[in-house]
């Protein structure tokens, strides 16, 4: 395959113009970032989530940016609504070029306080859906002979942590589908990559604790696990989300792209 460098790519007011991009956990969090920078970019952004609320608040901030944004609600987990959801797209835009998979949940225990519901709604949200939404994606992708995938790992994917087991299998379940994909699609015309955040200021990281933790909490975690002692902007994620997705990353399948403060460095 040839690759002819193209002098706009690196624009971000014209990266996205004319692409349709779908990006889940949209409602919050870094998957609202994500939404938020394409939007900026010139895509057409197609919002995916559980939280209509939420959704629609995104979507407002995206509207003006591009063209006018997209909220699709429902459950990953569910295959079905995924092969819909992304035939609706298709049908309604005429391609998908971007799928960024950042829906995820946690569960905050070890294996002796990991139920069996507990355990499959992890894997079904968090590796199941994304694998759903892969695949029916893929469908279109291989058939135009291109596109770009962005699914979400996790520094606790590669290093693992106590207290969070399900979390760490599914994240790194999460790598290896994307190394997969990556293979299996590389001469497609598809690159499928994943980011591994560290620790961000969502409203996950604060989830499932005994207390709402407070600003001073936040930073003594900071303190305690982070080489440079702060935790990230969800903006700071999305832009390396956009990058992947983008024709800069051209050259760059099957990576998992640590975004951690240099967490993963020691």
């Amino acid at each position: 395959m040839n690759y002819t460098p193209n002098p706009a790519i690196s624009d971000p007011a014209f990266q996205f113009a004319g692409k349709v991009v779908a990006v889940t956990g949209a409602a919050s969090g870094m998957g609202a970032a994500s939404a938020r920078r394409f939007a900026a970019g010139g895509a057409t952004v197609i919002l995916i989530d559980v939280n209509s609320d939420g959704a629609e608040m995104v979507a407002a901030d995206c509207v003006g940016s591009g063209p006018e944004p997209t909220v699709l609600i429902g459950d990953i987990s569910d295959s079905s609504f995924c092969d819909e959801a992304i035939e609706a797209i298709v049908g309604q835009h005429g391609a998908i070029d971007v799928l960024v998979n950042a829906a995820g949940t946690i569960h905050r225990a070890d294996s002796l306080g990991t139920n069996d519901d507990d355990w499959r709604r992890v894997m079904a949200v968090n590796i199941d859906g994304m694998f759903y939404l892969c695949r029916a994606a893929l469908r279109y992708m291989t058939e135009a002979g291109r596109g770009a995938i962005v699914n979400f790992g996790s520094i606790w994917g590669g290093v693992g942590s106590a207290g969070a087991t399900a979390y760490c299998v599914s994240k790194g379940a999460v790598h290896q589908l994307t190394r997969a994909l990556a293979l299996d699609h590389v001469e497609d015309g598809i690159r499928v990559n994943a980011v591994a955040p560290g620790e961000v200021n969502t409203p996950m990281l604060s989830s499932q604790r005994e207390r709402p933790p407070t600003a001073e909490d936040l930073q003594a975690l900071a303190d305690a696990t982070i080489p440079m002692k702060r935790l990230a902007d969800p903006t700071e994620i999305a832009n390396v989300v956009v990058f992947l997705a983008s024709d800069d990353a051209s050259y760059r399948p099957g990576e998992i792209v640590h975004v951690d403060a240099g967490y993963t460095a020691r």
